[in-house]
């Protein structure tokens, strides 16, 4: 592809969360900040929410990979899963073997007793789950179930959801206020503003092996944040079909136009154009600007002529 163009050894903008590529926004090195900071308290739920492709999948990871060696981890990628099958993922996360016919009441006693376990070799566990959004009510209730159980000063066991925005309205319902109530410590990731977007796309075709001067300029990367509203995810993408459409082209970098073009070919993307003050609404902000800078000066001329 364009690898040996532009002098890359791997393709920089993969939809693979891949954590050698984490960059650390603000938002992200806060988000692993608090999720770090809670597990070292022992108690309750954390919760980290964020919209589509803003990298919860990719601070999961990390924060599996950064677990002081103390933790025993559980992770539970897909949980579309009814209470029984919640508990048998957990089971096998945590090496208990269960019966065929198991029942709520032998999970439970198996289930403490390796908990228990784990408490006496000083160490925790923790239960991780991505996309928690997509819980079942019965099988919240059914993870609630399993915080209970405890010693006379901690929890056995402290779950980290993350999820999307619809996780807060699952758990906004009254059927769930006690697992609620147990939510300790919550974040909200937020988007990337322009000079992240520049940072960030700079971050990750170093990371890939680059060592030109900038291959998306600010200009191009402005663009990115415009047409993509600073999701991660939605700028990879851009910048790996504007990185095709260079290559094309033969050209050494990415230009304006190969930015609008990709923001034309993705669905999840705003068309942007490469002339950016063309477009109506900055046509509009021109128009304005100029105004004030002519009432400005107009202003200027009587204090003059008034002096």
């Amino acid at each position: 592809m364009y690898l040996y163009h532009f002098g890359i050894r791997e393709l920089p903008f993969t939809l693979t969360p891949n954590t050698s590529y984490f960059f650390g926004l603000p938002s992200h090195n806060e988000a692993m900040q608090v999720l770090l900071t809670a597990l070292k308290t022992g108690e309750g739920f954390i919760k980290v929410t964020g919209e589509v492709g803003t990298g919860k999948t990719l601070i999961c990871r990390k924060l599996l990979n950064e677990l002081p060696d103390y933790f025993v981890a559980a992770y539970v990628p897909n949980p579309m899963l009814s209470p029984t099958e919640l508990r048998r993922a957990v089971a096998n996360e945590l090496g208990v073997e269960l019966g065929i016919d198991c029942d709520q009441q032998e999970f439970t006693q198996k289930i403490q007793e390796r908990l228990i376990a784990i408490h006496q070799q000083q160490k925790s566990a923790v239960l991780i789950i991505d996309e928690a959004q997509a819980l079942p009510t019965e099988s919240i209730e059914a993870l609630r179930l399993m915080t209970n159980l405890e010693t006379e000063s901690r929890k056995l066991l402290q779950v980290v959801l993350f999820g999307q925005p619809e996780l807060d309205e699952k758990l906004a319902l009254p059927e769930l206020r006690q697992l609620r109530q147990r939510i300790t410590f919550s974040y909200g990731l937020t988007l990337m503003d322009p000079d992240q977007v520049y940072q960030y796309v700079r971050h990750r075709v170093n990371v890939a092996g680059y060592h030109g001067t900038d291959l998306f300029n600010r200009p191009c990367c402005e663009l990115l944040y415009r047409a993509s509203s600073g999701t991660p995810r939605v700028v990879n993408v851009l910048a790996h079909k504007a990185l095709m459409l260079a290559y094309g082209e033969g050209k050494s970098a990415v230009e304006p136009e190969h930015i609008a073009a990709a923001s034309a070919d993705t669905e999840a993307a705003r068309t942007v154009s490469s002339k950016w003050w063309q477009s109506p609404q900055n046509k509009g902000l021109l128009l304005v600007a100029a105004v004030i800078v002519i009432a400005m000066i107009a202003g200027i001329w009587k204090m003059r002529a008034a002096l």
